[in-house]
């Protein structure tokens, strides 16, 4: 028996998919125009810009040993295309195809390491990279009135339908990649890449009715993968094929961490900021127990980090509280810093951009 799980109804953002079925193509002339970046979007992409994108459009994770990947790729023309730098986006997208396309569908591989003598040492694809580099090309189609984007975007999308959603004890779920996550008992999934409002994007281009499955059951799935003290969502979870049971993914360490910490992230910005995996991690954050804010929290035996996380950790929950709302926009969000490494930039940035829902 499966949990009975509760109709999804989100109350702003999301609410737009429930017309899906009607929708047809999405003709680039009749799309409104697209929205102006506030200020201090466009300040803090400028920002990143000149420290971690290089001349040939790679995108460069300082705290990862100065490696690029398809998430890095997919954030960056996100929000080139949100802060219509179309010169960015250019650059961004030349790179991408040239470096991580794979050879056999519309996805990119997820990492590239420069230097090595085989710089894509994985041609395996991760999922919430490709969906934002999706999402990238469709805003950009409407943007700049290119077909050709609306053309990749749209393949993508439907290779993403093809080769990433699967039927999974009654549920329609995302894989993280193409390859290596299905076991004969059960599958791994990572909650972080359901990335809700990128979705959006692919299914207004795409409609298919397996989005809003994919949507309802990720949201259902989201309430019920909580674990530890603080029920929050892991970094890695497993489904197990028999009975749908959850359970923490043995391979990887049982943590609410990098990864997770982008859940609250994408369903506050979709509409969702009230589910119970939002208001954990809030509670986890705003603990006064915590003499910093931890950098993760093993769910198995709820011990915290002995360091403090970055500042995009901060700026999440900021934005999940309503400060931004509440106390004023611009003045009160965390901006990029020099200090800053790659993630935590950009996630502020991501923050900056829910925050002006512009997206």
């Amino acid at each position: 028996m499966h949990p009975a799980r509760r109709s999804i109804l989100p109350r702003r953002g999301f609410l737009r998919l429930a017309a899906l079925p009607a929708l047809g193509g999405w003709p680039i002339a009749a799309a409104a125009a697209p929205p102006e970046a506030p200020p201090h979007l466009r300040a803090a992409w400028q920002g990143f810009r000149a420290r971690f994108l290089l001349p040939e459009g790679r995108v460069v994770d300082t705290g990862n040993g100065g490696i690029s990947h398809s998430e890095g790729q997919g954030w960056a023309l996100f929000c080139a295309e949100r802060c219509d730098d179309r010169a960015a986006f250019d650059q961004l997208l030349g790179w991408t195809r040239q470096a991580l396309r794979r050879p056999k569908d519309r996805l990119h591989a997820w990492r590239y390491r420069p230097g090595a003598a085989q710089t894509w040492s994985d041609r395996n694809n991760a999922t919430d990279g490709d969906l934002f580099i999706a999402a990238a090309l469709l805003l950009a189609a409407r943007r700049w009135a290119q077909p050709a984007y609306a053309e990749a975007g749209t393949a993508m999308a439907r290779d993403i339908l093809r080769l990433l959603l699967r039927q999974v004890a009654g549920r329609t779920v995302l894989l993280p990649g193409a390859a290596g996550f299905e076991e004969a008992e059960s599958v791994v999934l990572n909650p972080s890449y359901y990335a809700f409002p990128a979705i959006r994007l692919l299914a207004r281009a795409v409609p298919d009715p397996a989005w809003l499955r994919l949507v309802a059951d990720g949201v259902g799935l989201l309430r019920l993968a909580r674990f530890g003290r603080w029920g929050l969502p892991p970094d890695w979870l497993t489904l197990r094929r028999a009975d749908g049971a959850l359970g923490l993914a043995p391979a990887w360490p049982p943590r609410f961490s990098y990864d997770a910490m982008r859940v609250p992230l994408y369903m506050a910005w979709a509409g969702l900021g009230d589910e119970p995996a939002v208001r954990a991690a809030l509670a986890f954050w705003s603990d006064p127990g915590h003499p910093h804010l931890p950098a993760w929290a093993d769910l198995g035996n709820n011990q915290v980090s002995p360091y403090p996380s970055g500042e995009g950790a901060a700026a999440i929950r900021r934005f999940i509280a309503g400060d931004e709302r509440r106390l004023g926009g611009e003045a009160t969000v965390l901006l990029p810093k020099n200090t800053d490494d790659y993630y935590a930039a950009i996630l502020k940035i991501m923050t900056i951009l829910a925050g002006a829902e512009i997206s």
